[in-house]
């Protein structure tokens, strides 16, 4: 069965490995993690670390446009549907 990490253990120790303080190894034993693992974990949390300083606003504002476009889409459908609808009733 695989263990399952806390993502704050998994910061932690990325942390710890990043610091150089301790070799890969010792912390391995230290935390009873597998080298790979802190390896693996230090090199997500170095390709992240920009991310974290980055706008955290932005992904939201890219969902809120779309919304926004797909929605004014339908507006201008349901308004061509409704001028259409208007002009065959009333002839």
């Amino acid at each position: 069965m695989r263990k399952k990490f806390s993502k704050e253990f998994k910061a932690k120790v990325a942390l710890e490995a990043l610091k150089n303080e301790k070799t890969v190894a010792e912390l391995a034993s230290e935390y009873k993690v597998h080298a790979t693992q802190i390896t693996a974990w230090r090199k997500q949390l170095k390709e992240s670390a920009a991310e974290v300083f980055g706008n955290p606003h932005s992904k939201e504002l890219k969902e809120q446009q779309k919304l926004a476009e797909r929605l004014y889409q339908n507006i201008g459908q349901l308004k061509v549907e409704n001028d259409w609808m208007r002009k065959n009733l009333l002839v």
